[in-house]
């Protein structure tokens, strides 16, 4: 998976509280096992009309937040169904950073597995996160993961904190299979020693 380390991007305000997985994406798109294409679904009942228009109001359909890569969301973000599509609609539409007062745990952990940082912040700070991505595409914020803060567009900063082990994987771009592969010495060492061992086996 991508790096994550250092982003400066286009805040989305979304203050819904208990936006669950299927708002998120919707069951009828959970048939493929691609990561990709579904981006154009993300949040696909709030962004379209049944004809398949784009509703308006929405505020990734406003010009502003089009190719936003940060929300900042209402309480208790990902709930529902434990779908890792979610995550992946996120993702493969742009969004790399997520920041809330509180997540579901699931959908939590599955963010990290995928490269996406979500961020717990306390309820002010989020309210001034969010009154400052309401300023449009020109306030844009900045995560600094290494640094563990965010920035406003105004140069207001508040740390947050992240488990290390899950800092060590975005910042290296670490999914389960990458932090295998980093064994991969010892795995073969290991597999030599039990064929010489075991060379029946």
């Amino acid at each position: 998976m991508d790096k994550f380390t250092k982003l400066t991007g286009i805040a989305a305000p979304m203050p819904l509280v208990n936006i669950d997985t299927d708002m998120i994406i919707p069951k009828q798109f959970l048939k493929t096992i691609k990561r990709s294409g579904l981006g154009v679904n993300l949040f696909d009942e709030m962004r379209y009309n049944l004809d398949g228009s784009e509703i308006a109001d929405f505020v990734l359909n406003q010009p502003a937040y089009r190719k936003a890569e940060i929300i900042i969301a209402g309480d208790n973000f990902g709930c529902g169904s434990s779908r890792e599509h979610a995550p992946w609609a996120l993702l493969d539409f742009g969004i790399r950073c997520v920041i809330s007062t509180s997540f579901a745990d699931i959908f939590f952990n599955n963010c990290f597995k995928n490269g996406i940082l979500p961020i717990v912040l306390p309820q002010e700070q989020v309210d001034i996160l969010m009154a400052d991505a309401r300023k449009g595409a020109n306030a844009r914020q900045t995560v600094d993961l290494e640094a563990q803060t965010v920035t406003t567009s105004d140069g207001q900063v508040f740390p947050f904190a992240v488990d290390s082990h899950r800092k060590h994987c975005l910042l290296n771009g670490l999914d389960d299979i990458g932090l295998t592969l980093e064994k991969a010495a010892a795995i073969d060492s290991f597999e030599k020693k039990h064929a010489a061992l075991h060379p029946w086996a």
